[in-house]
């Protein structure tokens, strides 16, 4: 049995697949002549490969997302372009290898196209990327390890997920999430809470001890993993999991409630998205807004930046789903554990504390200004809010402002019209702006607790090392005080704070916020109904006096304990 962190609850027994993106292994840039035939032959073995693979692909996706199946038949008709291909094959009669010269031509088209005037066509630079990945994939013989290939249900076991890796994830496919690093609020943890999916973290070796194809139970309600399980043991897990998925179904009922106190107080329920599923979306009706879109998953996944006509249509896309509703962009977020391959980063020591969020948009304006424009421009089709992430002082706000309001001078100079009431905030996840909200109010119309960021920075500790996790405490009374600072310096001045970590999905949490005076709660679609719920069985008095006791308390294994004896008939 192996051991980790419980992040996402649920039980699952399934296969292990084993997970590592694709890391092409060095190859010769030229080869003596007189080997050209052999390079030849590698070439031509490896477009019939990708082709194999490309085929088995579109043929499973035409019957369960036809529309899908339609970009990886365009990828077939690019894997046999004949211009390309020649010119692969002259390269390779001049004595330069078969992996070079793909990777050459290959790259000098996609970076011709993705400078073109044409956005849709700019758009086919990120396939022509993929294409050359997999040939050179398919050309050293290497398995294809692409998260959208899952084709039957597993149990994803890697050391780590990145943002990058889980973008084409199909959550429909993974039974249970495993791996050796990250704790309650990596991005992990919250991609499968957002998606439902069971999940145990930070469990140490488990790549080197755990094999591919071993059949595992994962128990993600106490963070138990069992290798090889009798089919007694299994038979029994599964029934656990009926039990566990019956409990879910009375709770979802929930999700259609009006989210009223007992008192007859209203709580706003948001939710937080990254890629604006079908799911989420036709949710809407069920929730009052988006907290807190994740823009970062836009320039993910892929090879070159989003442009601003590709962002204005997919901010559009949510605005018009909710009809109305408050919906809070959060501005690129990226750097910390969310890269871009395209984007040449420094190496960081300490990444959380680097050059990341609003920091890295501020050295590159001409990014910012772009996704600043696409904002603008979407917010015409509905209620949008601007926010500003990893936001450390006021002079932060003050030049954000700034660059918005350059966006606003150029879309005017154009004649581009865009929306006269859209609100302007920040996250409140770095110490030192909590403790500057009463100034901070001033410079902005609200504010959003990231309570994922401010736990850890409030800890000094990494919630992505499993090794100081038990620093990482949400429930440490610390969090909660501060968080109440920023509410009544915010409330004070009339303007609302809404909760879009991870806080504001977990119940016992939430009744703590709640009390602190939090009257917007944002989380993912699987924790919408356990959180209407608790809103229905509390009351503004209730919560007042558990927030108070809890600020009084001296440790977080004391908090949870008290909160989990009080909240007893809510769980």
């Amino acid at each position: 049995m192996f051991q980790g962190i419980p992040v996402s609850p649920g039980i699952a027994v399934g296969r292990v697949l084993h997970y590592a993106p694709f890391v092409p292994q060095k190859w010769d840039k030229t080869v003596q002549d007189g080997s050209q035939a052999q390079e030849l032959i590698q070439y031509e073995e490896g477009i019939q490969a990708a082709e194999t693979e490309l085929q088995s692909l579109c043929d499973r996706l035409e019957k369960s997302d036809p529309e899908k199946a339609k970009i990886f038949h365009a990828h077939q008709d690019i894997l046999h372009d004949i211009v390309i291909d020649e010119e692969i094959r002259a390269a390779i009669s001049d004595a330069t290898s078969a992996q070079e010269a793909v990777y050459q031509v290959f790259g000098r088209y996609a970076a011709v196209i993705a400078q073109g005037a044409d956005p849709v066509m700019r758009e086919r630079s990120a396939d022509l990327l993929d294409i050359r990945a997999r040939l050179l994939r398919c050309m050293q013989g290497q398995p294809e390890q692409d998260l959208s290939s899952v084709h039957e249900p597993i149990v994803l076991l890697a050391h780590d997920l990145l943002p990058s890796d889980t973008a084409k994830l199909d959550p429909d496919k993974i039974l249970a999430i495993i791996t050796e690093v990250g704790g309650i609020s990596s991005h992990s943890a919250i991609i499968a809470r957002s998606y439902g999916i069971p999940a145990v973290l930070g469990v140490p070796n488990a790549v080197s001890e755990i094999r591919q194809d071993t059949v595992v139970i994962v128990d993600a309600t106490k963070g138990e993993i069992y290798l090889n399980p009798e089919k007694p043991m299994q038979a029994a897990y599964l029934e656990k999991r009926e039990v566990f998925q019956k409990q879910q179904e009375v709770t979802r009922k929930w999700l259609s409630a009006e989210p009223v106190m007992l008192d007859g107080e209203r709580v706003e329920v948001e939710l937080n998205i990254g890629l604006a599923t079908k799911q989420e979306l036709d949710a809407s009706c069920h929730l009052d807004g988006i907290g807190l879109l994740r823009t970062e998953f836009l320039y993910m996944g892929r090879d070159t930046l989003p442009d601003e006509e590709e962002q204005v249509k997919a901010y559009t896309q949510v605005l018009r789903a909710f009809e109305g509703k408050p919906v809070i962009i959060r501005t690129l977020d990226v750097g910390g554990d969310k890269k871009l391959s395209y984007l040449n980063l420094p190496v960081e020591e300490n990444p959380f504390l680097g050059n990341r969020a609003l920091r890295l948009c501020f050295q590159h304006p001409e990014i910012f200004l772009t996704q600043l424009r696409a904002c603008l421009r979407a917010s015409v089709a509905g209620q949008l809010w601007i926010m500003f992430p990893m936001v450390g002082t006021v002079e932060d706000i003050r030049k954000a402002k700034q660059l918005l309001k350059q966006a606003q001078q150029e879309l005017d100079q154009e004649q581009i019209p865009y929306a006269d009431t859209i609100k302007i905030g920040i996250m409140v996840e770095i110490p030192s702006i909590a403790l500057m909200a009463d100034l901070a109010a001033k410079e902005v119309d609200f504010a959003s607790i990231g309570t994922n960021d401010l736990t850890q920075y409030t800890m000094a500790a990494d919630r992505m090392n499993p090794a100081v996790g038990h620093y990482c405490q949400m429930y440490n009374p610390a969090v909660f005080r501060l968080i109440g600072q920023v509410v009544s310096s915010f409330s004070a001045q009339g303007k609302p704070v809404g909760v879009c970590g991870e806080m504001g999905g977990d119940s016992l949490a939430a009744a703590v916020l709640i009390g602190l005076g939090v009257r917007r709660l944002s989380m993912g679609l699987s924790n919408v109904a356990q959180i209407k719920k608790s809103i229905g069985m509390l009351d503004a008095r209730r919560t007042s006096e558990i927030a108070r006791h809890v600020c009084g308390l001296s440790t977080a294994d004391g908090v949870e304990q008290y909160l989990r004896q009080q909240l007893a008939e809510i769980l």
